[in-house]
């Protein structure tokens, strides 16, 4: 069963990595089979390509933006519903829990007059702002039971050594909740890089402006006779989040664990 929940998993990828060295004609008399002749000028026309690139640019400072802001924001908004007990800290957890089941769908409207009443419309940081704002709830969820985890007798110690409570975060609380930090960074990164519906609401302009996914949508539209070429932009849009999560799949789980325990 494992191998063939691993066959379903890969199979279309493998297939749509393949079919961008085919041939339209190679496509239609054999879908199935090895590309013949390999078509390695359909990935080669693509990379030539400066609109690609600037697609890829554009993807990479959204998601590495989106990264840092929802890892920062996200594990300062959990320290102290984790480590200090208030009126309404409870409440303020149910919030974030909450925010799990409000769909992107419903705020796409009023958001979109939000980022335009700013002036962010068509900029990269009116799509990154958002983006952290709708991943902190799993964030916060995912980070809290670490940072609980943390033992009191390592803060008074702190404390006692004249470590002030925001010299406390910065210096140990950072380090030792690594691993939640690494897993909420690569779910952001990779939710961030395959994002479809915000930036076609708010990245509105020209190609060079537009993220990958929005890159392959019009892509298709200019080549929609030419399946294969479109299964090559396709694929090389895809390859770099595929990359980065597989090396750090193993610190994902390792961090979904340890928040499971915590």
């Amino acid at each position: 069963m494992g191998l063939v929940g691993i066959a379903l998993t890969l199979g279309p990828i493998l297939y749509l990595i393949i079919g961008g060295f085919r041939s339209q004609q190679n496509l239609a008399t054999n879908p199935t089979g090895l590309p013949d002749p390999w078509m390695w000028s359909n990935y080669i026309d693509i990379l030539k390509e400066g609109t690609f690139w600037r697609q890829a640019l554009n993807s990479l400072v959204v998601a590495l933006g989106t990264t840092v802001g929802v890892v920062l924001f996200g594990t300062m908004a959990a320290y102290p519903l984790a480590r200090y007990r208030f009126a309404g800290r409870e409440f303020i957890y149910l919030i974030f829990v909450t925010g799990l089941m409000f769909p992107l769908t419903v705020a796409v409207l009023p958001l979109y007059f939000m980022i335009r009443g700013l002036g962010l419309t068509g900029s990269l940081w009116g799509l990154i702002v958002p983006q952290i704002a709708f991943a902190l709830p799993i964030t916060v969820i995912i980070m809290r039971p670490f940072l609980k985890a943390i033992p009191n007798e390592l803060e008074e110690a702190a404390f006692v050594d004249g470590v002030t409570r925001v010299g406390f975060f910065w210096r140990i609380v950072l380090p030792l909740a690594g691993p939640g930090m690494v897993t909420v960074g690569v779910l952001a990164f990779i939710g961030s890089w395959n994002a479809y519906l915000l930036p076609l609401l708010l990245l509105t302009g020209p190609q060079e402006g537009m993220t990958l996914p929005l890159g392959v949508t019009a892509f298709q539209g200019a080549h929609a006779s030419s399946t294969t070429l479109i299964m090559a932009y396709t694929s090389l849009s895809m390859i770099p989040a595929l990359i980065f999560f597989l090396l750090l799949e193993r610190r994902i789980v390792d961090g979904l664990t340890g928040a499971v325990k915590g």
